[in-house]
């Protein structure tokens, strides 16, 4: 490891930060000083890419709907999803009870205690690897998140980018040198919390910070431009239009299955564009108007625009609802549901705002 990154304070570091953990440490979180390895997954998976406090709720409602792994295993896969609507990201949806029925049918409901075999579990990297194994079985690997990254680039003035090869690399040979390997998990936990409560990405507690002495950041002023990024998320913008076929009691939906965002979430009629359409496209466009002729369709309802902001993409949209007179024949993989049964089936959260809106469990559309 380059010199220049050595911590030459490194009990300094280590027992400071062990210090403020005792001494000012006094953050709640549901899953805090956990030991099931279950319980520690299901935390470390609902907050991948969710903020603490968005997360809690659902990973209670986790544990006390599949209080073990088998019960998540063999649960219906509509009800796993149903639960995770609104958390986004549902990749990690789809991982989790692939690894939960990994578990269950190859480790009998044991959870793997080695580092390797977590690791190799579906949607698990050295991040999560990493917390249950320190967590669950007091295993000598650094947790390296987003607060820890922060914590030691600014700590030690680290000048390289941290999503950059030799960034990352530099960050987790530092991690594990000031790991406390007789205490790794109250010392993961440790570091973790003061990256989100004190060395924050914004409003940094600089002034009362245990570590003011020795931080490069704080000492030459690096502060707001520490950790370094080199990567800059290119964002393309997507126009959806749901169209919402009525009969009567009866709604179409059917089950996303293309290999793109919202798999297995369900949605309306979707007639993607990339470009906005005028009043006059929304309303008579081609693939509407043989709802509007052949089912003698009428328009009840044209929506504002809503917007969802994805990572790597933006979706903009309306949702334009249809009451057809004749029983229509809706292609492509689309059942009818009666509406009062809309709050059964999972939704990207896109939708969900839209129905939520307009009180779709409370009368009908």
């Amino acid at each position: 490891m380059n010199n220049r990154y050595l911590p030459l304070m490194k009990l300094d570091f280590s027992a400071k930060l062990l210090e403020w953990n005792s001494k000012y440490n006094h953050r709640e979180m549901p899953w805090k000083g956990e030991k099931d390895p279950y319980r520690i997954w299901l935390s470390e998976i609902i907050l991948q890419q969710t903020r603490v406090e968005q997360g809690w709720n659902y990973y209670l409602k986790f544990i006390n709907t599949f209080p073990s792994v088998q019960d998540l295993a063999t649960a219906p896969e509509s009800e796993v999803f149903k639960l995770w609507e609104g958390l986004g990201y549902y990749s990690r949806c789809r991982n989790l009870i692939a690894t939960a029925k990994l578990i269950h049918e190859k480790f009998n409901d044991v959870f793997p205690s080695t580092y390797e075999t977590i690791l190799g579990l579906k949607g698990i990297g050295p991040y999560t690897a990493a917390a249950i194994a320190s967590f669950a079985f007091e295993l000598p690997y650094p947790v390296v998140d987003g607060n820890v990254l922060r914590v030691l680039a600014r700590v030690y003035g680290m000048d390289k980018p941290v999503d950059s090869s030799e960034g990352r690399r530099l960050l987790n040979e530092l991690a594990n040198k000031l790991l406390d390997k007789k205490s790794p998990a109250i010392y993961n936990q440790a570091i973790m919390d003061f990256g989100a409560m004190v060395c924050k990405p914004k409003a940094p507690l600089c002034s009362s910070c245990i570590m003011k002495k020795d931080c490069v950041a704080y000492n030459k002023g690096l502060v707001g431009s520490l950790p370094l990024k080199e990567k800059k998320i290119n964002r393309k913008t997507r126009w959806f239009y749901y169209y919402i076929i009525r009969y009567k009691s009866g709604i179409y939906i059917k089950e996303r299955q293309e290999n793109d965002i919202w798999r297995h979430l369900h949605e309306f009629l979707l007639v993607e564009k990339t470009k906005k359409m005028n009043e006059k496209e929304v309303t008579m466009n081609p693939e509407i108007k043989l709802f509007l002729d052949k089912y003698s369709a009428q328009i009840t309802n044209v929506s504002g625009e809503y917007m969802q902001q994805l990572t790597h993409q933006t979706i903009r949209g309306q949702f334009i609802e249809l009451a057809c007179q004749k029983p229509p024949v809706v292609n492509g993989q689309f059942r009818k549901i009666d509406y009062k049964d809309l709050t059964k089936y999972a939704f990207p959260k896109f939708i969900t705002i839209y129905l939520l809106e307009k009180n779709v469990n409370l009368s009908q559309l």
